[in-house]
């Protein structure tokens, strides 16, 4: 047998082997060292001396000095602690009076906190059994349809391995050695936009076919109000956001008040008072924000880096090429930035003339729920976004603030902070040891002949871009129906990144169109976890065919997903090109 053909064996054997249930990392190990042994052996020499050992010594230590693996630990740690701390119960609650006036409300309710939680933990399973905890008898309860219940939460889940910080793209950037920030960029858009289409498509199966989620009766709808802030709006104004303007003038009529059972000091209200600048807080700050980024920072920078640095006489200076950013707005920047500026004050306009008690109230829950998970999750990703911290050094960040907020919640008690720990370890010892056996594999791999002869025979078929990018995809979008995304990204994509430069594809735009086809990994059977996991806490009347029945629409929409990031590729590559430069 020739060596090119004891690769191809090689790569058969691995999916038939994993298929049968053994352990992924040591499998990998396993053949490599195997057919490595065949692929050095020498007659003349003791087999002790096979160079396949030495292979394997070089490998391990280039996979466990690789920089890019230490910030999963740290990323891990913040997702685990979220989840030990059980801090989403109040946000679900809270965001489903938010959009209690949508169809299918409870179904919205359970997407936007997928998809925030899972950008805070970026843990598929935590998250599918959480949401199926919390959410999916709610809705069963509501009369909603079994398979929109079971779509929702298991699609909604697994957003959190496609939107940043995601423990996939680190693993993809160490594979194909690209770089983590850009990679985090290139994946912001697409990872909300597919969030988009899911919202889309359940408000909008909802309107045409109302039986599916039926509205929710009245008690769930109403708003708690507490007592005090129906006597606030008696004594001073209807509208909230007046009568704590009222109140901060003239406090005398505020303070015969009780607020949970204490009277209603001058304190109380100006924390009041702070909470209801939270609508016009937000757009202000994201505005400054990119104002000051995108016209002052940038610009001061570029001032300053043109006088540093000492340049020989007589030697040629080659300019460097600045990114977008760098180079200062345009006129299209100020255009949208007005056009933004004007919406959202519009927004901010109606919702202060529309705050009664009740939607302070559901402002005050939104703002003690999601606000500081929320103030977290955008410190994380700007810090790596605008180049102030490392990845590794922005999910320290992370892990820390999660056990702020856990500890703040007083949910994190010492049992709970152990298993966060071990799970942690567990996990970054899964994903090294993946790493390990990868890399041998690989190497065993190119030796035999077996990335060659691939690759010869794809270019042999005289593919255009187009069709290599559908070929490769669709090879991708197979193995996720057997395969979990850490083999096909460890095994499979590492055979197709050396032809990316052959037919000029950008890595970076092929890398995020791979994780957005991984989320159909999670949605196809047999092996979809999502289903399993949502199995597990779901009622015993719910079968495994129902859920995988819920699954199948929204592996659809990830493939009209693809389309659109491949016709649109701008949506992918505008933000790490005006960030960082670029084609």
């Amino acid at each position: 047998m020739s060596d090119p053909a004891l690769g191809l064996l090689m790569l058969t054997l691995i999916v038939v082997v994993i298929m049968m249930g053994f352990a992924t990392a040591f499998t990998l190990m396993g053949l490599g060292m195997f057919f490595g042994f065949i692929a050095f052996y020498d007659p003349s020499q003791s087999w002790t001396h096979n160079k396949v050992f030495e292979l394997m010594v070089q490998r391990t230590y280039g996979a466990m000095t690789n920089d890019v693996l230490i910030s999963i630990p740290l990323f891990v740690l913040m997702g685990y602690v979220m989840e030990r701390g059980a801090l989403v119960d109040k946000m679900f609650y809270s965001i489903q009076l938010a959009f209690r006036r949508l169809p299918a409300s409870l179904a919205v309710a359970t997407l936007i906190v997928c998809t925030f939680w899972g950008i805070a933990s970026g843990l598929v399973g935590a998250v599918v059994v959480l949401m199926g905890v919390i959410a999916f008898n709610p809705m069963l309860r509501a009369g909603y349809d079994v398979k929109l219940a079971s779509g929702v939460i298991t699609a909604g889940g697994t957003l959190g391995i496609l939107i940043p910080p995601s423990v996939m793209i680190i693993v993809y950037a160490a594979v194909a050695g690209q770089s983590v920030v850009k990679l985090y960029a290139a994946a912001m858009f697409p990872g909300f936009f597919l969030a988009f289409l899911y919202l889309v498509y359940v408000i909008g199966w909802a309107m045409i076919n109302p039986k599916i989620a039926p509205p929710l009766p009245e008690e769930q709808t109403r708003v708690p109000v507490p007592e005090w802030i129906k006597r606030f709006t008696n004594v001073y104004s209807p509208n909230m956001f007046v009568g704590l303007s009222k109140a901060l003038v003239s406090p005398q009529k505020a303070k015969m008040l009780e607020v949970d059972g204490k009277p209603m000091g001058y304190a109380a209200i100006v924390k009041h008072f702070l909470i209801s600048l939270v609508p016009l807080l937000t757009p202000a700050v994201t505005l400054a924000t990119v104002w000051w980024y995108v016209v002052i920072h940038q610009q001061a920078g570029g001032a300053g880096e043109a006088i540093e640095g000492l340049q020989q006489l007589g030697s040629a200076v080659e300019p460097k090429e600045l990114s977008p950013a760098e180079k200062g707005p345009d006129t299209q920047f100020y255009i949208w930035f007005a056009i933004s500026a004007v919406v959202l004050a519009a927004w901010t306009l109606r919702s202060y003339l529309r705050m009664d008690g009740e939607r302070f109230e559901v402002l005050k829950l939104l703002t003690s729920s999601v606000m500081p998970l929320g103030i977290l999750t955008v410190v994380v990703l700007g810090v790596i976004l605008f180049g102030v911290t490392t990845a590794t050094e922005s999910a320290g960040v992370g892990a820390a603030g999660a056990f702020i907020l856990a500890f703040h919640a007083r949910t994190l008690d010492w049992k709970r902070t152990k298993e966060a720990v071990f799970l942690t370890a567990k996990t970054t010892a899964m994903v090294c040891w993946l790493f390990v056996g990868s890399a041998l594999f690989s190497a065993v791999f190119a030796i035999l002949g077996g990335q060659a002869l691939l690759e010869s025979w794809v270019l042999s078929l005289n593919m255009t871009p187009v069709q290599f990018m559908i070929l490769s995809q669709a090879i991708i979008f197979i193995l996720g129906w057997p395969l979990e995304w850490t083999e096909i990204i460890i095994i499979f994509v590492p055979i197709f990144l050396p032809m990316l430069k052959h037919f000029g594809i950008d890595p970076v735009l092929w890398g995020v169109l791979v994780f957005v086809n991984l989320q159909a990994a999670f949605l196809s059977p047999p092996v979809a976890m999502s289903a399993f996991y949502l199995k597990g806490v779901a009622p015993k009347h719910v079968t495994l065919n129902q859920i995988f029945s819920g699954m199948m629409p929204y592996m659809l929409i990830v493939i009209l997903c693809m389309v659109i990031m491949y016709l649109w590729p701008g949506m992918t590559l505008w933000l790490p090109n005006y960030l960082y430069g670029g084609g």
